[in-house]
């Protein structure tokens, strides 16, 4: 039976580093009140000239490099964002084009954080049907663009970077095992920006109310993150007859080092086994999942026959999983 299967990672992370003693300076906080409520001491930030599509280049160069391949042997490119270059056209279509990738569709998608792991699900199904060969899945976030450096409940949280994957074919007993994506609309207002679309376009008003930025309720995206994200792993687990302990890592979507502990305490996941990087680049959104896997991968974390967990909660709200054999 045909699986897909990840071949190639890669990441890019801008040059400048932002620290929790910078931010003092700032807004009223402190590096101690950020690490003790998110765990994050600083993120990279984009130059003022670098979009998506530059980030997401980078990425995907490295993740060619690695995999040996030219970029005439990607049919599809996948972007996930929610800080594309501009409205329309697509970031993937913008990125098809810096790369060159005259042979490639593109799109992108919008999940939020859950975003990459969106894309790696419909490009597990395009694989799996046998419709695209060799798939390009690129998440990528210039959150400082889109962040209130005036709210202290916000700006502390988010930074910027790049994270890619090639996916392809494979018989062999490896690859994604089994995916599992939802939503609940219901929640769209615990995160979310307000101006620039349809409902609140841009105008004087809108920039004035300062709708152009992320707002966050905080405590409530708390709380279902932590019931939502035990549940969905749980629930992939059982759907294949694994248990917690049979997992050799367990890479969460870098939001908050508080729900990644308490997810990985409810299901008695040794913290030995979470990947953890939001320390150094803090909540990446749609490109936190990816970067995380790559530096898993270069680093010699993953080794061959392992099972490996990827989940995400996000915007929308969304949420998502993939138990993969490396």
């Amino acid at each position: 039976m045909i699986k897909s299967r990840i071949i190639s990672t890669g990441s890019y992370l801008p040059e400048r580093v932002l620290t929790n003693f910078e931010l003092e300076k700032m807004v009223d906080t402190s590096d101690e009140w950020i690490t003790e409520r998110t765990g994050i001491t600083e993120r990279r930030i984009a130059t003022e000239n670098q979009a998506a599509s530059d980030l997401a280049y980078e990425a995907s160069k490295v993740t060619l490099k690695r995999a040996a391949l030219g970029i005439e042997d990607i049919d599809l490119i996948i972007v996930a964002t929610v800080t594309g270059d501009m409205p329309f056209p697509s970031t993937g279509c913008i990125l098809q084009d810096k790369l060159g990738a005259k042979y490639a569709t593109a799109f992108d998608i919008n999940a939020a954080c859950s975003g990459f792991l969106y894309g790696l699900y419909i490009a597990d199904g395009l694989i799996r049907s046998g419709m695209h060969k060799r798939i390009l899945i690129v998440g990528t976030e210039v959150l400082s663009k889109i962040t209130d450096w005036k709210d202290r409940t916000t700006c502390v949280l988010f930074g910027d970077g790049a994270g890619a994957v090639i996916v392809e074919p494979t018989e062999e007993d490896r690859g994604i095992i089994s995916m599992y994506i939802n939503s609940d609309g219901s929640m769209w207002d615990l995160l979310h920006m307000p101006g620039g679309g349809s409902r609140n376009p841009a105008s004087r008003d809108s920039v004035d109310k300062r709708l152009h930025y992320v707002k966050m309720k905080g405590n409530e995206l708390f709380k279902v993150a932590v019931r939502t994200l035990e549940d969905l792993v749980v629930k992939i687990l059982n759907e294949n007859n694994l248990k917690p302990s049979q997992l050799s890592l367990l890479i969460p979507h870098q939001a908050n080092l508080r729900i990644i502990q308490a997810t990985a305490d409810r299901l008695g996941i040794p913290m030995n086994k979470v990947i953890v990087n939001l320390d150094r680049y803090g909540n990446t959104s749609a490109a936190s999942i990816p970067i995380a896997l790559d530096e898993a991968a270069r680093t010699g974390r993953i080794r061959d026959g392992d099972y490996i967990l990827l989940e995400a909660f996000g915007g929308g709200l969304t949420w998502a999983s993939a138990l993969i054999k490396w």
